[in-house]
């Protein structure tokens, strides 16, 4: 996932975990949870909450943005 992708993120929007599969073997679906938080003196760092099932719960940023990707993106959709 690129960083204007990510940041172009609204409420209620789902991505998908990159090689993390269900049972099966469809994409680990995310649901966006919140806003998106960035940084005045770091431009690069931003944080995007994530939900996942019921209790699971994450974030998406800078470090770890190459782990998720779109949607309408995914090659492993049924």
């Amino acid at each position: 996932m690129l960083r204007a992708q990510a940041l172009a993120l609204t409420y209620g929007k789902i991505i998908h975990a990159t090689g993390y599969m269900n049972a099966d073997g469809t994409c680990q679906r995310w649901r966006v949870n919140g806003m998106v938080k960035t940084w005045k003196r770091d431009a690069n760092r931003f944080e995007i909450p994530l939900k996942h099932g019921l209790r699971t719960y994450g974030y998406l940023n800078q470090d770890n943005m190459g782990a998720f990707h779109l949607a309408e993106e995914c090659e492993n959709q049924s």
